[in-house]
Order: C-alpha cells, then structure tokens, then sequence
C-alpha cells in the first residue's frame, strides 16, 4: 500500500467531508491517487444509500428560497428519519441547495417514477434527481442526496417540491 500524507488526508476529507479512516483507506487503495480515491468515496456513498433506502423517513424540514428580487421562489420537502439529523448544518445545507436547485432549474418531475408514461421528457431537465446538480455539474442531484446519506448515516429523501415566478 501507498504511503498517504497528512496533506492529502486533509485535502481529500475537505473535497468529500468523508471520514478521516474512510478517506486513509481510499487513499491506501487508491495509491495515493486523490481522484480515483474521491471516486471510490462516492461510490461507497452510493452503496451506504442503497442498504438505507428502505428505511423510514418520517422527520425533516421544509426549506424555501426566494430568489434576489423576489421574482421566483421555492419549497423544498426534504424527510430524514430522526428529528436530530433535521437540525444538522450538513442536513440544512442539503435541503436549502434543493430549494435553490429547484428555484434554478425549474424541474417538473421529482423521479423518474412520476413522469407519465405517454410523456417523453428529457430526463436531465425535467426531473429534480436526475438534474446536473448546479453547484457540481459533474454531479447529478441524486449523487448529492446520496453523499449526504452517507455523511448523516441515515436514509433521506426528497419529499416533495413547489415553485414560484411572479406572473408565470
């Protein structure tokens, strides 16, 4: 196994604000390479919100934005299963960037599931989990709540979302 430096550990933890252990053990696979080891970080996130997703989310918050000027505004329904988890930075800052993606992005659909069969949408614009995610276009909004499932440790899901513009 590579050696891995403090600087590196540290570098890597700040891009994905995974665990130290987590990010020592990727980096080691990873032999020292910071990208492939942030993409084998993600792809355990995947798989922790994989085992999770059928537990319960009965606790969360509603999260709005108005847009400056107040033009165009948003809610945002984000569930999570424990009271406690709601009132995390990390959980708050998740629901506010899905209020702001949903102001940005304008998205019709929550998941692929509620598009109506006899529709064809592009999927990319029209639904919310399937959007690049505006600040990480590499990233779509669904790899976003899955990074947080696995930072919180607990299932989360994007209830439902409403948006707004003046006149529209």
């Amino acid at each position: 196994m590579a050696e891995v430096t403090i600087a590196q550990i540290k570098e890597l933890r700040e891009r994905t604000s995974a665990g130290i252990m987590d990010v020592k053990r990727a980096l080691q696979e990873a032999q020292g390479d910071l990208e492939a080891a942030a993409e084998l970080l993600r792809q355990r996130g995947l798989a922790l919100a994989e085992k999770k997703a059928s537990r319960a989310t009965r606790q969360g918050l509603v999260e709005s934005y108005i847009h400056a000027g107040g033009r165009i505004g948003a809610l945002v329904e984000v569930n999570c299963e424990s009271d406690f988890v709601a009132r995390t930075p990390e959980f708050r800052a998740l629901a506010h960037n899905l209020a702001l993606q949903v102001a940005a992005m304008n998205p019709r659909y929550l998941s692929r599931d509620a598009v109506p069969s006899e529709e064809t949408v592009d999927q990319r614009e029209t639904v919310l989990l399937e959007q690049p995610f505006i600040r990480d276009t590499s990233r779509t909004v669904q790899d976003v709540v899955a990074e947080a499932i696995a930072k919180v440790g607990e299932n989360i899901k994007v209830g439902r979302f409403a948006r707004f513009e003046l006149g529209g």
